[in-house]
């Protein structure tokens, strides 16, 4: 089968059971792309967003790894594993006595800047092998706590003995060990039983395709479900070079057309509001460019 040099962005709603690796290696043959890149991996057990590059979009992706996300999550309290997640051995079962008012309390204890230890049932390399595969084998490696931010913690529902939850993080959380953490605070134990991704940077849920919606489109279909390069730095100011200068910022110089009064990172632009790289202003009002997309791309 022939790659197709395809660019841009697909927002897919990950299935339970993939692997956020077989979930990208599926829509990349669908798309038949010659080349693509997830956005920040998902556990197999959860489930929800999970942003796709294809082709030149892969080049843009750093700032939503770097960004943060949105979880809806559901804690099971009382019971322990031994992966922290519902995929583990049961540990241990203690009775469960807590009220609504002291779960928050809990709850408002874990936000903010909080220490976590990457779980040896995680995706974290350590010597070039993740550490599920030593925890598979019966090993335990040291793993440095590490800080997160947890912007906050929103209790929706209690029923019974399983709590929802709404998480505001930061890159890098383990939210299998807020589960945990919660578990021990309120001193019953506790795992998470499920986790669905709602939101990276910009992007939400309710913009995402599924796979069986991906199969069911021919390809212009599927082209036209996917958002610009540029979607990725939506955040950052815009900037339009003259065409001698574009032409030369394509060609990796730095212009010194007017910027901007502010220095800083800036979406770059073509006289024709075609997307050309990511530039940054320097301090003397320069642009330096920083990723820039192939000249063909970018005509």
């Amino acid at each position: 089968m022939r790659k197709r040099q395809i660019s841009g962005v697909l927002l897919l709603d990950k299935p339970p059971g993939f692997t956020s690796n077989a979930a990208l290696q599926k829509v990349k043959r669908l798309f038949q792309a010659d080349k693509a890149g997830h956005t920040g991996t998902l556990d197999p057990l959860a489930t929800g967003l999970l942003p796709v590059c294809l082709g030149e979009a892969t080049k843009f992706s750093q700032g939503l790894l770097d960004s943060g996300k949105i979880y809806q999550a559901v804690v099971k309290l009382g019971e322990t594993t031994s992966t922290g997640d519902a995929e583990g051995e049961i540990l241990s079962i203690q009775a469960v006595n807590v009220s609504r008012a002291r779960v928050e309390k809990a709850l408002n204890r874990l936000q903010g800047s909080v220490s976590q230890i990457p779980p040896m049932y995680s995706a974290l390399k350590h010597r070039g092998k993740p550490l599920y595969a030593y925890a598979r084998e019966g090993k335990q490696v040291e793993r440095a706590p590490r800080k997160v931010h947890i912007e906050t913690l929103r209790l929706d529902n209690i029923t019974g003995q399983e709590i929802k939850i709404t998480i505001h993080c930061s890159k890098g959380t383990y939210v299998r060990v807020l589960a945990e953490d919660l578990g021990e605070m309120l001193g019953c134990g506790a795992y998470l039983k499920a986790l669905r991704r709602t939101g990276v940077g910009p992007f939400h849920l309710n913009e995402a395709l599924t796979l069986p919606q991906l199969e069911a489109m021919n390809m212009e279909q599927r082209d036209a479900s996917l958002l610009p390069v540029d979607s990725l730095l939506r955040a950052l100011p815009k900037i339009l070079l003259e065409d001698k200068n574009s032409r030369n910022f394509l060609q990796g110089n730095a212009i010194s057309q007017a910027a901007s009064s502010a220095s800083g990172m800036a979406r770059i632009y073509n006289m024709k509001q075609i997307f050309i790289g990511l530039g940054e202003i320097t301090d003397e009002g320069k642009i330096r460019p920083k990723r820039l997309l192939y000249a063909h791309t970018a005509k």
